[in-house]
């Protein structure tokens, strides 16, 4: 079932022997076995389990406690109505929260009401009624406080769904569409579209879950077996709840039906939990948050995803208006070879990875000035350059590369070199970080990308990428560029193996280092493209985020930043044209590069990433009711000849990546290539704010020309 369906095997098989556990624990994401009751009496002559052994309380108790042992997530709960008596009711609650404070492995308690069936000799027994049913699941939530999931089944008392949620249930069990309750067969489950209203009607939002409930999918390493545990990252969230949708970054889909319903759906505050109307209002405040505030937003659901993504939006409208810019860019990625291990990487090429699409290269000199005079001619402003970390690079060769743009396009706004690159430059040349900046920046560097972020957690970091830079390694790189003048963007790649707790501290860090330095000058979620990620290829990844989760990263973002970073970006290259629309919607007011030859997403499995010309950018922004602006780097408006020569670009001439050789091709070229050699450079201004020494110093940058 497993191999054949990808459908999730839960087990009920009884009482089982350690070895049992153990062999079905390889192939099943749960098991399970009601408790019904821990009283013995009710083995008793003439009593409901006389004469059935396996009903035995000890057998049963004995059972789980062999599965909590071999971390099994487990199913149980207690049948009432059988004769049993509150006190003894209790009694098998309390029996079955001994067992789950020794080993944790109690996913839900059922609460099922007892139903007589024909042809059983209890035909004729009474059924216990609507109270005893309430007062049993209120008792079971306060013995189990709120962090357990309790159950009722929904098909066993119509009618009152929204009195058993009441009385302290959060789960309705396993509903099918497709096949009967064989042990209840008389009771028919309930359509899903009127168990979503009777859960609405309750004012709660009915979410799909797996088996294997989210806590347990989300300690996954820990509770299921290997082959069990790639099989539930491929079916769920970030939170562990199913995947609802076949969305995936890099490739072009539609909006998912139930996320445009959400998105469509006008906001209506008084079906809003109130404590996120409360988190988004500190948001407008610019009032400080705390992780659990956060990540309580990147959790909405349902309403309250509606309420956050049209706040956000209406954020971005006071803050940015109608306008959405984009920058005429082009990428340089100057090598693949990098000795690095990131686990989310198809681009880096090193001995492990020589399987992965392309081919190693490392281009010459000449190779990034001619790349760089044919984007001045199609009208270009920047120059984003980065690449991998080829053991044979110094800082000396960032340096030159540096002096290569410069030379040939001296008023182009370089943009390169991600932190990673900055640290390894800085420790090959044996200097520190900020002297190392200092000399990149006088050879003409303007910004950098804040990439190599990935997540700042470093619980995530040490799967992902452990031989990168750590978070506070990142975090200094970044804080030495906005000290030395040079401002940097923020990202975050998401999507993998990270929870929206993770996010959460993420967007926390870039929140309080901006608070400091006012350094970034946007933010861009870049959702992760799992196609040929190595990660993903071995079963220890997700595919990527959902559509509900790539909008609402965008959406908290604004929320989050409000105040302190104006522009959230979208990449189109990653979201996609019906993606992009629907951000624009969620706060989103740019749209990042039109990217002249993007390889690293593409690398990944992408279909896009070959330029979004100016015609189309704008025909994109336009088609979904806004005004386009190209601008700059730093975001003034692009000039009037930049304009027109990017509307009038010939076509992109085919690029050719020299062969990577064990030694690096030189990167500096010694004379100028281009007529725009003597152009004007011209300055670029930037007011830093040092709020440590409450005063506000004016850095003007000149872009350096050797």
């Amino acid at each position: 079932m497993l191999e054949e369906t990808g459908l999730l095997p839960h087990i009920n098989a009884g009482c089982m022997d350690a070895g049992e556990i153990a062999g079905l624990r390889q192939v099943s994401a749960s098991m399970g076995i009601m408790l019904e009751s821990a009283s013995p009496r009710l083995c008793e002559k003439g009593m409901p389990h006389y004469g059935s052994p396996d009903k035995e309380p000890a057998r049963r108790l004995h059972t789980m406690e062999l599965a909590g042992q071999a971390a099994v997530p487990f199913t149980s709960g207690i049948l009432i109505g059988i004769g049993e008596t509150r006190r003894e009711r209790i009694e098998a609650l309390l029996a079955l929260r001994q067992l789950h404070e020794r080993h944790g492995h109690l996913q839900e308690v059922i609460i099922q009401n007892f139903r007589a069936k024909p042809g059983t000799l209890m035909a004729a027994a009474p059924e216990p009624d609507l109270n005893e049913l309430l007062w049993t699941i209120a008792v079971a939530r306060l013995v189990f406080g709120s962090q357990m999931n309790i159950q009722a089944p929904p098909n066993l008392s119509p009618g009152v769904l929204p009195q058993l949620l009441a009385a302290g249930i959060n789960d309705w069990g396993g509903v099918s569409p497709l096949t009967p309750d064989y042990v209840n067969p008389e009771a028919p489950w309930p359509h899903l579209e009127r168990l979503a209203r009777e859960t609405a009607s309750a004012g709660k939002f009915l979410e799909q879950r797996l088996t294997v409930y989210p806590a347990y999918a989300s300690d996954g390493k820990r509770w299921l077996d290997n082959a069990v545990h790639t099989a539930v990252l491929r079916l769920s969230d970030a939170a562990g709840f199913v995947r609802r949708d076949q969305w995936v970054p890099g490739e072009e889909h539609p909006v998912p039906a139930i996320d445009a319903q959400l998105l469509a759906a006008a906001p209506q505050s008084d079906v809003v939990c109130a404590d996120v109307r409360e988190i988004v209002s500190r948001c407008q405040a610019t009032a400080e948050l705390t992780e659990a505030d956060v990540t309580r937003l990147f959790n909405v659901r349902g309403h309250d995803f509606s309420y956050v993504v049209a706040e956000a939006n209406r954020l971005r409208e006071a803050v940015n208006g109608d306008t959405v810019s984009y920058v005429v860019n082009r990428n340089i990625n100057y090598t693949n070879v990098c000795y690095f291990k990131c686990q989310f990487c198809a681009f880096s090429k090193g001995k492990q990875s020589e399987n992965l699409r392309g081919r190693p290269y490392d281009i010459s000199g000449e190779d990034i000035a001619a790349r760089c005079s044919e984007a001045w001619e199609r009208g270009a402003t920047e120059v984003c350059m980065q690449g991998g970390i080829h053991p044979d690079y110094t800082g000396q060769t960032y340096l030159d590369i540096l002096h290569t743009v410069r030379t040939v396009t001296p008023r182009m706004h370089i943009h390169a070199f991600s932190p990673l690159e900055v640290w390894q430059g800085a420790a090959t040349s044996g200097i520190s970080v900020p002297e190392f900046l200092r000399r990149l920046r006088a050879a003409g560097l303007n910004t950098l990308p804040g990439t190599a972020a990935e997540i700042l957690h470093d619980e995530v970091r040490a799967s992902l990428c452990p031989d990168k830079l750590n978070t506070a390694q990142w975090l200094e790189v970044m804080a030495a560029a906005h000290a030395a003048g040079l401002r940097t963007t923020a990202t975050i790649m998401y999507g993998h193996i990270d929870r929206p707790r993770h996010w959460a501290s993420h967007l926390l860090h870039i929140r309080a280092l901006q608070q400091r330095t006012g350094g970034f000058t946007e933010f861009v979620p870049l959702p992760f493209v799992h196609m040929e990620a190595p990660m993903y290829l071995k079963g220890q990844a997700r595919r990527g985020p959902s559509f509900r989760e790539a909008v609402l990263m965008h959406a908290v973002a604004r929320l989050v930043f409000h105040g302190l970073i104006d522009n959230i970006q979208a990449s189109w290259v990653k979201m996609g044209r019906d993606g992009v629309a629907a951000c624009l919607e969620a706060g989103v007011n740019d749209l990042g590069g039109t990217l002249m030859n993007e390889s690293i997403t593409r690398a990944a499995g992408s279909g896009h990433g070959q330029e979004w010309a100016p015609a189309l950018m704008e025909a994109q922004i336009r088609a979904a009711g806004r005004r386009p602006r190209m601008r700059t780097t730093l975001y003034g408006d692009a000039g009037a000849e930049r304009r027109s020569a990017a509307f009038a670009a010939a076509p992109l001439a085919e690029v050719y990546g020299d062969s990577a050789g064990k030694q690096q091709r030189s990167k500096r070229i010694a004379a100028p290539v281009s007529a725009d050699a003597t152009a004007q450079v011209q300055p670029l201004a930037w007011v830093r704010p040092y709020h440590d020494a409450t005063v506000y110093e004016s850095v003007v940058l000149m872009a350096a020309c050797n």
